[in-house]
């Protein structure tokens, strides 16, 4: 669900295994914050522009989750700017085709990814950062998963997984990712931290009032908006 990088199938997919998998989520993606990393440090001994490899490094984290996650984000804006009728939008987000608003989401969530991951093209530190903050964005699942969080449906992949998260999970987590970020920054850290949480919170919360809960494409839109908020929080912090 998490990457593209293939592991012994699951052949049933029981409340542990959701949970398990929803807290581990930020381990999971390590493969991938791994090899971000090393473009970006790679591109750095050379003469490519860096926005440049900031747009290598995406496209190869695009492939390593088969665009799941964008799918999501595209998915989620359509069904928002679609119509205010919940069925409606559900249906739209369900399509699987991307609306104008989508590709629009999808360019400019992209683009500012792109943008403030240029500035982590450098030394090691600089990549290690950009790596930690792809594992880092997957822990919007356990604001997405949290208990008392709804699925908007009563199938798909919402209703497996959402709720999964014990609520002092999500709290001790986030706070856990604020104390270590305190390493990159003594205050710009936390506070990037913390504004990832709060466009998650925010989105979770548009979420239920127009769809009446999450689904699987708002999964995939908090980790990208996570991820964006990290990035462009974080760009130049320890310079």
């Amino acid at each position: 669900m998490l990457t593209a990088v293939p592991v012994p199938a699951v052949l049933r997919v029981t409340p542990g295994v959701a949970t398990g998998a929803l807290l581990l989520a930020p381990l999971a993606a390590l493969p991938l914050g791994a090899v971000v990393g090393a473009i970006l440090w790679g591109g750095a001994q050379t003469t490519v522009p860096a926005l440049a490899v900031a747009v290598v490094a995406l496209g190869v984290l695009a492939l390593g989750t088969r665009a799941l996650h964008l799918d999501g984000l595209s998915d989620v804006a359509d069904g928002l700017t679609a119509s205010y009728d919940r069925e409606r939008s559900l249906a739209v987000m369900k399509s699987g085709t991307a609306g104008p608003a989508g590709v629009v989401a999808i360019v400019l969530v992209l683009g500012a990814q792109a943008a403030a991951l240029a500035t982590f093209v450098g030394d090691v530190r600089s990549a290690v950062v950009a790596g930690a903050a792809v594992c880092a964005s997957r822990a919007a699942l356990w604001i997405t998963c949290a208990t008392g969080v709804p699925p908007a449906r009563p199938d798909g992949l919402g209703s497996t997984f959402t709720g999964r998260v014990p609520g002092w999970w999500t709290l001790l987590g986030w706070a856990g990712l604020a104390a270590a970020a305190t390493l990159v920054h003594p205050w710009r850290g936390p506070l990037a931290v913390g504004l990832a949480a709060l466009v998650v919170i925010l989105l979770v919360g548009r979420a239920v009032r127009r769809f009446g809960g999450v689904t699987g494409d708002v999964y995939g839109a908090a980790i990208e908006l996570a991820l964006l908020t990290l990035l462009v929080a974080l760009a130049g912090a320890w310079t």
